[in-house]
Order: C-alpha cells, then sequence, then structure tokens
C-alpha cells in the first residue's frame, strides 16, 4: 500500500508543515498526559527522598549509606512491570524475555494511535515507526546472569533472549503487533535520540513514504529506588534535583518515562479533519563533528548551526518565537554553552532582549535519555494548545557564566498565560546528544479548526475492549471526559 499524495490546498508558507494528531505518555507521576500536564502546570518536581531503612531494603549497604557523597534521593517511575501481555498476544513467559522498555513503548504507541482517532491503524493507510531505546539494563540484570549460571545453555538460547531484547527490535515489534506496514526505524543518537526520531519521521512523511508516523523514545531505569554516589564534575547533582540555568547548577536526575506523538501531513490534517494539537513547521539535524574540547562535550557552533537550520526550514524569525523547551541539563558546562548557541542563532534575525522565555522538563522529572526529546516536544506541545507557559523548577540565580541580560531569553519560573502576538505562537526545541548529534524544531500552535456541526440526535458512543473490566475502565473515563 502506497501512501497517498493530498490534492488538499497547503494553508502553510512552505508546505513543510507536519501536524500532531496524537500523543500518548507515561512520566514519573503520570500515567496519562492529563496528569503529566497538570504536573507541569503546578510545578510538581518528580524526585523522592529515601530513608535508610528503605535503602536497605533496595540493597544499599550500610557503608555507602554512611557515605556523605551517597544521595539519597532519585525518580520513580511508577507502574514498570505492568504489562498487558495477552492484549499484544504474549504468554506470560514470552512477556518475561521482553525488555520492559519494549513493553512500554509498544502499549504507549498503541495509545497514541487510540489519541490520535486511529485505534484501527488500518483506517490511517500506511504508518512508519520511528522510535529508539535507552540502553537494556534488564538483559544484563536480569536475564544474562541466569542464562550464564546454566551450564545447559548454547548460543541460540542466548540469541533467542537477544530477540526481545535488542535496540534494533523496538520499531519493528510495534509495527508487527500493530501490523503497520510503513518504514519501520530503530533510531540511536544518546540523549537526542527520540528528537532525532521525530524529525525522521518527519522527512519520511514529506517524502510520502507513509500516511501517518509513530514517532519517540523510553528509557527505564531499572536502578530506581535507590539513590547514588554523588562525583563532583560528573553528570548527576549532589542532591537529586537538577536546577538548569540556575548558579548552583551541578548536574542532573536521572528519571524514566515513554513517549510517542502521532504524525501527518498538515494538508491531509485538515483535510480528514483530525484533531491538531501543534504543528512542527520546521527541523534540522547536525553533528558537532570535532568542533569542541571532548568527545562527550558540547558544541556553541554545532548547536547555533542546527538551531538556525530548523528556523531557516520553518521559514521563521527568531523574534516570533516566543519560548524555547531546552536541552537544559543542569550541568556546569552545558547549560552556558546552550544559551550561548541559542543566542549567536537567534541573534542573526533579532536584536531584542529577555522577550523569550525558556525552560528545561529535566528540573521536573529528570533526564530521560533516550525518551528525553519526545518529552519536551510533548511538554512544547501541551504548553501551546492550553496557550500557557509552565514552569521551569529550582531557578533562583542566574548562572554567573551565562549572560542572560545580554540575550533573548529569561527563564520562565511561574506558570503564566501565553499571550498572543503578530504570528501565532511558537516555540523552539532542542535534543544533544552525548557525541554531538544535534536537533532542533520550531513548533506552531494549532491552525483554527472550524468546529463540528451539532448531531441532529442523541448520538450513541461505541466503547469496546478485550474485556469486561477493561471495558468499564473505558466507559469511566469517556464520563470523566478523558480519551478512552
Amino acid at each position: 500500500m502506497n501512501a497517498r499524495h493530498s490534492d488538499a490546498p497547503l494553508d502553510a508558507a512552505n508546505g513543510m508543515e507536519i501536524a500532531i494528531v496524537g500523543m500518548a505518555g507515561r512520566f514519573p507521576g503520570a500515567d496519562d498526559l492529563d496528569a503529566f500536564w497538570r504536573n507541569l502546570r503546578d510545578g510538581v518536581e518528580a524526585v523522592r527522598h529515601f530513608d535508610d531503612d528503605a535503602l536497605r531494603r533496595h540493597g544499599v549497604p550500610d557503608e555507602l549509606l554512611a557515605d556523605p557523597a551517597y544521595v539519597k534521593a532519585g525518580i520513580v517511575f511508577d507502574g514498570m512491570a505492568h504489562f498487558d501481555a495477552g492484549f499484544f498476544g504474549y504468554t506470560p513467559r514470552d512477556a518475561e524475555q521482553l525488555d520492559p522498555q519494549q513493553r512500554v513503548f509498544l502499549e504507549t504507541a498503541w495509545h497514541a494511535l487510540e489519541h490520535a482517532g486511529y485505534g484501527d491503524p488500518t483506517a490511517a493507510g500506511t504508518v512508519s515507526v520511528y522510535a529508539g531505546s535507552g540502553a537494556n539494563l534488564y538483559l544484563t540484570r536480569h536475564l544474562l546472569p541466569a542464562l550464564a549460571a546454566d551450564a545447559s545453555r548454547d548460543i541460540a538460547t542466548f540469541l533467542g533472549a537477544l530477540n526481545g531484547n535488542d535496540k534494533d527490535s523496538l520499531a519493528t515489534r510495534v509495527a508487527y503487533k500493530l501490523d503497520l506496514r510503513g518504514p519501520a526505524v530503530s533510531v540511536q543518537t544518546a540523549c537526542s535520540t527520540s528528537l532525532v526520531a521525530v524529525h525522521l519521521a518527519c522527512r519520511g512523511l514529506l517524502h510520502y513514504e507513509a500516511d501517518v508516523a509513530l514517532a519517540g523514545g523510553v528509557w527505564l531505569n531499572l536502578h530506581q529506588g535507590g539513590g547514588y554516589r554523588y562525583q563532583q564534575g560528573a553528570i548527576l547533582s549532589p542532591d537529586g534535583h537538577c536546577r538548569a540555568f540556575d548558579a548552583r547548577a551541578a548536574g542532573t536526575a536521572i528519571g524514566s518515562g515513554s513517549g510517542v506523538v502521532v504524525l501527518k501531513r498538515l494538508a491531509d490534517a485538515l483535510a480528514d479533519g483530525d484533531t491538531v494539537h501543534a504543528v512542527i513547521k520546521g527541523s534540522a539535524l547536525n553533528n558537532d563533528g570535532a568542533d569542541k574540547v571532548g568527545y562527550t562535550a558540547p558544541s556553541v557552533n554545532g548547536q547555533a548551526e542546527v538551531i538556525l537550520a530548523a528556523q531557516a526550514i520553518a521559514e521563521v524569525t527568531a523574534d516570533s518565537i516566543g519560548y524555547v523547551e531546552a536541552h537544559g541539563t543542569g550541568t556546569a558546562l552545558g547549560d552556558p554553552i546552550e544559551i550561548a548557541a541559542l543566542t549567536q542563532a537567534f541573534r542573526r534575525t533579532t536584536p531584542r532582549l529577555g522577550y523569550c522565555a525558556i525552560g528545561s522538563l529535566k528540573t521536573a522529572i529528570g533526564h530521560l535519555d533516550a525518551a528525553a526529546g519526545v518529552a519536551g516536544l510533548i511538554k512544547t506541545t501541551l504548553a501551546l494548545a492550553h496557550r500557557t507557559l509552565p514552569p521551569s523548577l529550582n531557578f533562583e540565580q542566574p548562572n554567573p557564566r551565562i549572560d542572560f541580560a545580554n540575550s533573548p531569553f529569561q527563564v520562565n519560573t511561574v506558570a503564566r498565560p501565553w499571550p498572543a502576538g503578530a504570528t501565532p505562537r511558537r516555540a523552539g526545541l532542542s535534543a544533544f546528544g552525548m557525541g554531538g548529534t544535534n536537533v532542533h524544531a520550531v513548533l506552531e500552535e494549532a491552525p483554527e479548526q472550524a468546529p463540528s456541526p451539532p448531531p441532529e440526535r442523541t448520538q450513541l458512543l461505541l466503547v469496546s475492549a478485550r474485556s469486561q473490566a477493561a471495558r468499564a475502565a473505558a466507559a469511566a473515563r469517556l464520563r470523566q471526559g478523558k480519551s478512552v
């Protein structure tokens, strides 16, 4: 089945726009996007502090608990072990052998399609999948030790275990289980993985390789529930809090999460009557090369160039962008470089000072590794849809190495209305991967869509599920005005 070529008129200036027509995600403290937005709007931080008894039960030895450098805090993702195996045709044994990241991502992909109105994916046409996951701790911590302890196991057994745990299987597993016939591509670029997946999904749609695309990522920290030993200069913070752009910024926190967006060419989405949550006007991708002090270090020029490229593709000027969802790891090196790069890029088209809000999701739910970019995309889409700028947390005094006074940016620390301007509300979004793969996207609020005409008579809403309990839960969510 080939992707269709739309003959609908393009409302956009350059015909490159991609609509976000569905979303789903599970994040620390939020099992769905309604809870996620409430937490963002209300400034809820997901960090939990653990007492010594809880840490002992987690296996932390007393000598480590007595170490003053041991941080007794972390971010917990609830329900990590839960999986509706029967729904996807897995036996309990098969599900047990499957990486929890692949389990959670498969469920998230299904929920995203339902949110987009394509619970029957065949109605969407040709559907592609672009996605990536974090390191597979489940394989190394649980499966391989058990296999290695059994001398009767041979290479075929090990290869069988890899089948359900290889990163390469993430996108193709979703395509198989949901019967999706478009390209299925697993993406791996470290912390920029899921936003790179979104960028590639957009390119695929614009080349008519599919009618609809799923894009996203997942990362689950199986070490959650315990603390960690702080090391000066490393990526983790000394107190469990991420303080992006702040004078006390000294590292990030590690979270867990899964996110998927459903994408469609804007012209097709408008012609088909899809709900458009936001528009990706343009995105760009590059690498730093050797223009930095080391392999793991960021580059001002590399980041500035990808931001400029995304703005050029989107055909927007920087002074029309009212918010930037930053990579914002809260590290002593990363934050100053990111603001310097953003300022360098924005200065190409605007001299304005302090007009653009900036924030980092990592201050609320930690760093989600391969899922960080799509989590930031979902946050920014919700902010555009609600016309509200959510707060970036833990900011008190600016990092003295960041020249905010001579930049276009101010850290947004309280939830506030996002005012309309001369142009539609627009946002920038960055994700930078260790190793230098940078991606930036420019988003715009959804265009006004004509409301559906009122029904001429009372409508019957049908709810289906694979069990009576699931049907009752779906009906209850519908009564509450939530997506089923």
